[in-house]
């Protein structure tokens, strides 16, 4: 018999749960405050929704198999393919700009590492039918107000951003040729992690020359800010124009109070090709773990994918980095807490126990969480059980419960004012605390 999960998967016991339970409940919260409305798709799809995306050399890291029906499927990689097919389906009948978030649970058949497993659950946001650079102020601040959410401050996250159109514009106007871009691409994307000599040395393999391997690397690895680069390249029209969204880019991200999280810095490309403007990713301050979260401007690839031909962008935000980086700064052991019953409910003979089963009842049923013992223990036994389970309230019936209804209350941990004790008076009656309870829902540990 197994002993554990298959590598790269977890087992989620209820205080891991909790912890995930609390990171996509942030997620939700802050999606919807920010007017996007959740959807989902299959956790299987033809196989061919991914390869057209990203080539059959993807297939080597996807779990696919061939269904009983012949077909060949995978479960997702990704979530983006799914939103092109949906959105195709409906294109015409969807208000514009669509704005749509999914948390779906992604599979990938890779090497394990800190930070990456070949499970994970990953938060996407996706804006559809918005070309204009506010669009992608938003999709950051969305990012941002989570990371806020959580407990981050902007000296414990950075958003990195860059613009794709803008680097293009500068490799032109340092010399590069279009047939050279990518190639730079790629040595960009890999230059935080190989020593700057290595990159030197594949910039002039490419066939530029001292002065031109030399600028760009001043203007990737330096610390470029908006006026410097238009000081030094302002002058030539694809650098010129980009500048000018950049400066309304940076603005609305002032005004949705997010500007002080950001850093400018064009090495963040976003290897896949399929990006097309201003792209983004957020790390740790530190620089000690991988990206918590990435994405930017994709205009083309719902067009490329048979979706419909509108522009977008989106990002994805994965629950195992940002678990890590939260439990590492004690905000999971702040938050993320296992649900605990409200009200422990008791009787002293085993006559009432469904006196007890009815009370329990009646508090569920106004909201409460409520637990009693499933088998005949002393009151003191019962006491001992209900601390261990952390319960607010220990309820016991009177005596002459059956005729009167009364019962006596006391709290192991209350918090809210006026206290229950208080509301409920004296000799409180079961239809007392149940009407206190919905009148101040307060009270309750899991509306605290």
């Amino acid at each position: 018999m197994a002993q554990g999960a298959l590598p790269g998967f977890r087992d989620f016991y209820p205080e891991q749960f909790a912890e995930r339970a609390y990171i996509m409940g942030v997620w939700r919260d802050v999606a919807r405050r920010f007017a996007f409305v959740e959807y989902d798709g299959p956790p299987l799809e033809s196989l061919e929704l991914y390869t057209k995306k990203s080539g059959d050399e993807i297939v080597g890291q996807l779990y696919n198999f061939t269904d009983k029906g012949g077909r060949e499927i995978s479960l997702r990689p990704e979530m983006t393919p799914t939103l092109a097919r949906m959105a195709a389906a409906k294109a015409n009948a969807l208000r514009k700009p669509v704005r749509w978030f999914s948390m779906p649970q992604l599979f990938r058949y890779e090497r394990q590492q800190r930070g990456r497993l070949r499970e994970h659950f990953q938060l996407n946001v996706d804006i559809i039918g918005e070309p204009d650079v506010t669009a992608d102020a938003e999709l950051l601040a969305v990012a941002i107000e989570i990371m806020r959410e959580c407990g981050l401050t902007p000296e414990d996250v950075r958003a990195r951003v860059s613009d794709r159109r803008l680097l293009t514009g500068l490799l032109r106007a340092i010399g590069v040729s279009d047939a050279q871009t990518p190639a730079v691409f790629g040595i960009i994307d890999k230059w935080e992690r190989r020593p700057l000599e290595i990159s030197r040395e594949a910039l002039a393999t490419l066939g530029l020359n001292d002065d031109a391997v030399a600028k760009i690397i001043n203007v990737v690895g330096g610390q470029p800010t908006l006026d410097g680069l238009e000081s030094a390249y302002g002058e030539h029209p694809d650098v010129r124009a980009v500048l000018g969204d950049l400066r309304r880019y940076h603005e609305y991200l002032e005004a949705l109070g997010v500007g002080d999280w950001v850093t400018l810095d064009l090495k963040i490309v976003r290897g896949l090709a399929y990006y097309t403007g201003i792209v983004f990713e957020l790390f740790d301050a530190k620089g000690e773990l991988r990206a918590i979260c990435g994405g930017g401007r994709y205009d083309t690839l719902l067009g490329a994918l048979g979706g419909a031909d509108l522009p977008a962008l989106g990002f994805g935000m994965g629950d195992v980095v940002l678990a890590e980086l939260l439990r590492e700064r004690g905000y999971l052991q702040e938050h993320a807490t296992l649900a605990q019953p409200d009200f422990w409910v008791a009787s002293e003979s085993e006559a009432d126990r469904r006196l007890v089963a009815g009370v329990a009842t009646a508090l569920r049923r106004a909201g409460a969480a409520v637990e009693y013992a499933l088998r005949e223990q002393s009151v003191s036994k019962q006491r001992k059980a209900s601390h261990s389970a952390g319960a607010t309230y220990f309820v016991t019936l009177a005596p002459d419960f059956a005729t009167n209804h009364r019962l006596t209350i006391d709290a192991f941990a209350e918090t809210a004012s006026p206290t229950l004790a208080e509301l409920v008076g004296g000799q409180p009656t079961i239809e007392r605390l149940v009407e206190v309870i919905r009148e101040h829902p307060q009270l309750l540990s899991s509306t605290l």
